[in-house]
């Protein structure tokens, strides 16, 4: 049954977040990571679009001509994704520096993601790997995508060695306080065609 997979998936994945915020000391705030994927709005659909391989989120996009009201539903009330932080103005795209803990447990997501998503075929660097050939298409500041490779770099080479909560805070301050804290943005930036549509 897909609901029974789909919950043991995202089960599995909030667990594992959890987990690696213990090593990079925050535990305690990880705790309420993806309770909205429990909320009717979002499992359901959800729910319907599990494959098991990737995000629903993917195929709900290419069956509902690419919204996703499951993503909308989410990252708007989960601030460890980069789309919380952008905001439109005036025709411009603004984009805010993710606060130190919720950039911590944007990294604890997506090497939890890489994980359960990638199986047996999951490395110390996949997640690195798969940011930089996505992150092109992400919209952050310079400060938090430099931090966050940093931090998948580190993990990649020596997993939770450098990457405990003195050591990382310290990489944190040091990064942002090269950039602003807002960026403006006035074009948008498309990186390749969209995936036909079922």
């Amino acid at each position: 049954m897909k609901a029974w997979k789909h919950f043991r998936t995202i089960t599995k994945h909030r667990h594992l977040v959890i987990r690696n915020a213990s090593h990079m000391g925050i535990f305690f705030f990880a705790l309420h990571h993806d309770l909205s994927k429990y909320h009717p709005k979002e499992f359901f659909p959800s729910a319907h679009y599990y494959v098991g391989s990737h995000s629903p989120v993917d195929s709900q996009r290419q069956a509902e001509n690419y919204f996703s009201s499951v993503c909308q539903h989410h990252t708007k009330r989960n601030p460890h994704h980069w789309e919380y932080w952008t905001d439109f103005y005036k025709g411009y795209l603004l984009v805010k520096t993710m606060p130190y803990k919720w950039a911590c447990e944007y990294v604890c997501d997506t090497l939890s993601a890489s994980k359960v998503y990638g199986g047996d075929k999951f490395t110390p660097k996949s997640t690195l790997d798969y940011f930089n050939n996505h992150c092109v298409w992400y919209y952050m500041t310079k400060a938090t995508e430099e931090f966050v490779r940093w931090c998948l770099t580190q993990y990649a080479e020596s997993g939770w060695t450098h990457l405990k909560k003195k050591e990382t805070r310290a990489k944190y301050e040091e990064i942002t306080k090269k950039y602003p804290d807002v960026e403006v943005l006035s074009a948008l930036h498309p990186h390749g065609d969209l995936p036909t549509g079922k």
